[in-house]
């Protein structure tokens, strides 16, 4: 079963709970780690080996942290490590399906791998999640128009 089938399950099995409902344990808990902060900050500073070790102590720690996968396939993803980084993205997603990050940043994903029609699926949910508009839809539209005139149809 595809990814995008697995995350469209979810979305369906979860249904009118939300995001909270979906986020499952104690978000509060899962935030106020020691290594996931200390993890956001080495991501921050652009010390992706690092944010790598810590990000995944925090996911050991608190396995239902959602943010903190997204964050450790980010830093994979700049590490240049996109199996891994899909792997986290995914995570991410299954624990919690709208998570508008995860969708962002495994787009940017796979336009670095060069697939062009799994990035335009991920902005196409990030439309479902966010009709009016938000920050990560409009990164990951910029950055497919971006790669669109970069390497345009021919």
């Amino acid at each position: 079963m595809s990814w995008m089938l697995r995350v469209a399950i979810l979305i369906l099995s979860i249904g009118a709970g939300g995001p909270a409902l979906a986020m499952g344990g104690d978000a509060a808990t899962a935030l106020g780690s020691e290594e996931y902060k200390a993890g956001k900050e080495a991501v921050e500073d652009k010390q992706f080996e690092k944010a790598v070790m810590l990000l995944t102590k925090a996911v050991r720690t608190d396995p239902s942290n959602a943010d903190a996968e997204n964050l450790l396939g980010f830093s994979y993803r700049k590490l240049g490590k996109y199996d891994e980084a899909l792997i986290h993205y995914q995570k991410a997603l299954s624990l919690d399906p709208y998570h508008k990050g995860a969708y962002e940043y495994m787009g940017e994903a796979y336009l670095e791998l060069g697939d062009l029609p799994k990035a335009e699926d991920l902005l196409a949910g990030l439309v479902r999640l966010c009709a009016a508009g938000c920050e990560e839809r409009t990164s990951l539209q910029q950055a497919i128009d971006a790669y669109k005139k970069a390497k345009p149809a021919g």
